[in-house]
């Protein structure tokens, strides 16, 4: 199996590394298509012979087309390559916003799959909410899934629109724990503590908290009646949260996000 990377910039060089890393595809045979010439610069253990700006009608000999280029470039890249692509291509696409209809009508292919990927995926740890189109079938679904999980965990969706939830949620909720983790930071350091040492309560209390959750098969709920003791210090500040109706908040916060999505989407 032949990949063609059009990209290389973060989700670029995320899919590359963690293909080669896990060994789902040889280095020779992925092919990056970049905008810039000095590849003299560029650290991949791909050959440097498989970097390339020139778009050509070899386009059409890879198995799978990942579109890794940011979404007010893609109308620019369609009309180069949409003369070299073939139907039976996978086109895989890690676009935010751009519909698979857009993608089948600007490229005239009709296997497409469309991803939302978050920053985790650098680091093997990432959430990918994916679906595709009809002719894309259960085989090919499951190589893309495989590609898909190099770099962490994914989940398919048949509805479309769930890739704009998915945005909302594990794309854009990395910033919204490190907003949650900024802002402990700040309080441990008004109550005393340096900078170093706030970020390591603080970062340290996240990374276990995860961990202790995954490790047993008990509900968030269930987790926070353990901490909070009846009167005591966490249920004071818990108070806090309801009272500002934090949950709420939250709530319309990823909901922005949701249709903002969709604003850049239609």
């Amino acid at each position: 199996m032949k990949v063609l990377i059009i990209g290389h910039g973060n989700m670029g060089k995320t899919y590359a590394n963690s293909f080669i890393s896990s060994r789902f595809i040889k280095p020779e045979d992925i092919f990056v298509l970049v905008r810039n010439s000095d590849f003299s610069k560029i650290e991949s253990a791909i050959p440097k012979a498989n970097f390339s700006t020139s778009v050509s009608e070899k386009i059409g000999d890879f198995d799978i087309v990942i579109l890794a280029v940011k979404p007010q470039d893609f109308t620019v890249l369609a009309v180069s390559i949409k003369p070299y692509l073939k139907d039976s291509q996978i086109i895989f696409s890690v676009m935010a916003g751009i519909t698979i209809a857009k993608l089948e009508t600007q490229l005239s292919c009709s296997k497409i799959v469309r991803s939302m990927p978050n920053i985790p995926t650098q680091i093997g740890m990432g959430m990918t909410v994916f679906t595709a189109s009809a002719n894309v079938d259960r085989k090919e679904l499951f190589i893309i899934q495989n590609l898909i999980n190099t770099t962490g965990k994914s989940v398919y969706a048949e509805n479309e629109k769930l890739i704009d939830a998915a945005t909302a949620i594990s794309g854009s909720g990395p910033a919204y724990v490190f907003y949650f983790m900024q802002s402990m930071i700040k309080a441990a350091v008004d109550l005393g503590f340096n900078e170093s040492e706030a970020e390591l309560l603080v970062n340290q209390t996240f990374m276990g908290s995860v961990a202790i959750q995954n490790s047993y098969s008990l509900s968030n709920e269930e987790w926070i009646a353990k901490v909070a003791s009846k009167g005591g210090t966490t249920e004071s500040a818990l108070r806090i949260f309801e009272k500002g109706i934090l949950e709420k908040t939250i709530i319309e916060a990823v909901k922005a996000a949701n249709d903002r999505a969709m604003e850049l989407g239609s």
